[in-house]
């Protein structure tokens, strides 16, 4: 049947919770291959707004099978915050929920770094939740996996050595360095906990996929966010883009059958960095606050801006984009003229395409568009849409050479037109 991968295709926040809860309806299990805690994906069910960090969007389904994948980087006070939270809605089930061994586990001074880091020359704007420093330690090759738990000595002795790493940084940062003994006990009893959902991840997918099963993958952020293809250094720590999901997931490339690109109907960025189409004064705090755009992790008010072609153009390239999930068109409604980027200018060149260098000296090429007036929040086919609204898609469609999959209409489950079932792609 083939894996569905669902990734953001902006600068993160684009909707994916609510995307992910969607298609998690057609599908048996439900992967979350990458990021960790900065990410939070938000959904309304039946009016109840619910924030999920680490647990897969899924699990507000029953009877789907959810995996934390090896490419995440797990805060386990969170998970269990998130596993507690599920229980009480009586939507927790043990037996499919399976944590893999291999995911990095955050450490209390990965949070310390990250505060003292944040707001220094050069500081690009994080959630403070650890995450870079988890990922550091992973690839400097001294990190503390999910696995780790299950061993008092082995957590014991890899610790130390983690610590006698980052006791200089944190020093020279000015900080505090917590003991061993402060982390170990906690982190022991975190493992007590969650040992009985630890376990191989990657072949539980991969059994899965031999099985016939329909597998969902979510990543966190979006594809400007890339560690590799992203507004580098303006980036977060992980693979956010459609390759990561191999990787984070533990299967191959050949498994996956599409690939759905996430973009609000306009465009917003938390934290520093370039953002062309970004509205200042006045119009910028409208949309901000029509669209609700304030950080589900942080509550931080979203920079907002004009839907940007050329950087969703660049997402359906590196993605490799079977289809679009255009979300919150609704809250475009009441504008007379809506403004689209559909290219840039930089010096005497016109782009198609972000540039590898000086994405902050561009200059927007904007076309206006008719806006709205009616209410899109009942609509439930793409004939009821107003025209305007058809027009806006179809512009969208044939600039980035990919179509539109789904349309969100507003926050809620039904308040959605699924235009293609991705598993039906093939």
């Amino acid at each position: 049947m083939g894996a569905v991968v669902v990734v953001g295709a902006q600068w993160g926040d684009e909707g994916k919770g609510k995307i992910v809860d969607i298609y998690a309806q057609y599908a048996d299990v439900v992967v979350r291959y990458g990021g960790g805690a900065n990410a939070g994906h938000t959904l309304v069910v039946d009016g109840k707004k619910i924030v999920l960090h680490l647990v897969p969007s899924g699990a507000l389904h029953k009877g789907k099978r959810c995996v934390i994948g090896q490419g995440t980087v797990v805060d386990p006070a969170v998970l269990i915050r998130e596993i507690d939270q599920l229980k009480d809605l009586g939507l927790f089930d043990a037996q499919s929920f399976v944590i893999s061994e291999r995911a990095f586990l955050v450490l209390p001074h990965h949070f310390i770094i990250d505060g003292l880091r944040d707001g220094r020359a050069g500081s690009i704007g994080t959630t403070k939740r650890g995450i870079g420093p988890a990922y550091e330690d992973k690839v400097a090759r001294r990190g503390l996996r999910v696995g780790d738990l299950l061993s008092r000595d082995s957590f014991a002795r890899k610790l130390e050595a983690n610590l006698a790493a980052w006791r200089p940084v944190i020093a020279d940062l000015g900080g505090d360095m917590p003991t061993l003994e402060s982390i170990l006990e906690p982190y022991m009893a975190f493992g007590r906990e969650l040992a009985p959902l630890i376990g191989d991840a990657a072949s539980t997918v991969r059994e899965a996929l031999v099985g016939g099963k329909r597998i969902l993958m979510e990543g966190a952020q979006g594809t400007l966010l890339d560690i590799d293809t992203g507004t580098y250094p303006f980036v977060t720590s992980s693979s956010t883009v459609s390759g990561g999901a191999c990787i984070g997931a533990g299967v191959g490339p050949t498994h996956i059958s599409a690939v759905v690109g996430i973009t609000k109907a306009y465009a917003t960025r938390v934290g520093n960095g370039p953002f062309p189409t970004e509205m200042l004064g006045e119009d910028g705090n409208a949309l901000r606050e029509a669209g609700g755009e304030f950080g589900s992790t942080t509550g931080r008010p979203r920079r907002c801006g004009w839907l940007d072609l050329p950087a969703l153009r660049y997402a359906v390239q590196v993605n490799g984009l079977s289809g679009l999930a255009i979300t919150k068109l609704d809250v475009l409604t009441g504008m007379d003229s809506i403004q689209v980027c559909t290219g840039y200018k930089l010096g005497d060149k016109t782009l198609s395409l972000p540039p590898y260098d000086g994405l902050e000296d561009v200059t927007p090429i904007y076309q206006a568009v008719p806006g709205w007036e009616e209410p899109l929040g009942k609509c439930r086919k793409v004939d009821d849409l107003p025209s305007q609204v058809r027009d806006y898609v179809k512009l969208i469609e044939d600039a980035v050479g990919c179509p539109a999959w789904l349309l969100s209409v507003g926050a809620d489950r039904e308040q959605t037109i699924v235009v293609k079932n991705p598993y039906d792609a093939s």
